[in-house]
């Protein structure tokens, strides 16, 4: 650990410049006193290390010195720093281990490049969950993704309902997919999916022999297609705002949307007529809510009545008595 610390000190002022103690130790999640001991070893061992007390002072390597990896081109420099999702490698244990790597490729790049790099990192950010999303907790995360990595075989205690079952699992890999982990192993072997979130204790045992070919993200897509397929939905036909159209898309998936019922035809005020499939009635309701003011809802009727309820339920709350003469305020539309 200490050594993979001392290089990432070296990498750090090499990529960056000069950094304060304090700077350093923030960065490599240790102490300033850890960093000043480093710092002595790596003079001790000859590296051209120096402190500057002061305004402006902190730790410098002498102008000149650096190591170089060759080989990377613009774009694949860029693309590595915006591939970064730093939350879920810091769920997965990986933080530092990434941090780690980011130095290396950023210390050994020529200027320009460096420079483009850090960029990148600057202006884009990925952000897996949606918004008032509440993340799975996961404590076990990080046991799976050391049992993935070492090709160990597990027991895990799943929750499924109000039932726990013991299951011995061997693990394949494991995906993100909105901000939810999910583990792929092999149960009674056959791969099969399991939310991450409902593994409630996991022991290692001995290593297997992983699947010859096993294409972890090829299994992820065609299994997700199979589940979507096979997941019962509901047809929704609705009246929509064209301006509002792109939102809608965004909000129930641009791959179940929007069929225009007559393409070349809108209604007589502009607005169209659109279809499409979706998980439940619940789930159309809550997507279709908020926007009342750019949607309305043709069929099926079991839909228009919830929506109906609702509006009387909020009139009568809120003791307001709508008129025909009242005109809302058209909200913006982004």
């Amino acid at each position: 650990m200490r050594a993979s610390r001392l290089v990432s000190i070296l990498l750090l002022l090499q990529a960056r410049g000069h950094r304060t103690a304090a700077e350093i130790a923030d960065e490599l999640e240790v102490s300033v006193r850890t960093v000043y001991r480093d710092i002595g070893a790596l003079a001790e061992s000859g590296v051209p290390i120096y402190a500057e007390r002061g305004p402006g002072g902190g730790v410098r390597l002498v102008d000149g010195y650096r190591t170089r990896l060759t080989g990377l081109t613009t774009d694949e420099a860029e693309a590595l720093f915006l591939s970064g999702v730093p939350g879920p490698a810091a769920e997965l244990g990986l933080g530092t281990v990434v941090t780690a790597a980011r130095l290396k490729v950023l210390a050994a790049l020529p200027p320009e490049l460096r420079t483009r790099a850090g960029r990148v990192a600057e202006r884009f950010h990925l952000d897996a969950p949606g918004w008032w999303q509440q993340a799975d907790p996961v404590p076990c995360l990080g046991e799976l993704a050391n049992a993935v990595w070492e090709t160990r075989s597990v027991h895990v205690r799943y929750r499924r309902g109000d039932r726990v079952e013991r299951r011995p699992l061997d693990p394949l890999g494991l995906v993100l997919k909105g901000g939810v982990w999910y583990l792929v192993a092999l149960s009674k072997g056959e791969p099969r999916t399991f939310r991450v979130s409902r593994v409630e204790a996991v022991e290692v045992g001995d290593r297997f022999e992983r699947p010859s070919g096993f294409d972890l993200a090829g299994f992820w897509t065609a299994s997700t297609a199979r589940f979507e397929a096979e997941t019962p939905s509901v047809a929704i036909t609705i009246r929509v705002d064209p301006a509002a159209l792109p939102s809608l898309e965004r909000a129930i998936g641009r791959a179940a949307a929007a069929t225009l019922v007559a393409p070349n035809r809108p209604d007589p005020d502009g607005w169209l007529r659109v279809r499409f499939q979706h998980d439940s009635l619940e789930a159309a309701f809550h997507d279709l809510l908020p926007r009342l003011r750019t949607v309305e809802v043709l069929a099926p009727a079991e839909l228009r009545e919830m929506f109906a309820a609702a509006g009387q339920t909020l009139a009568e709350r809120y003791g307001v008595q709508a008129t025909r003469s009242s005109t809302p305020r058209r909200p913006a539309i982004s």
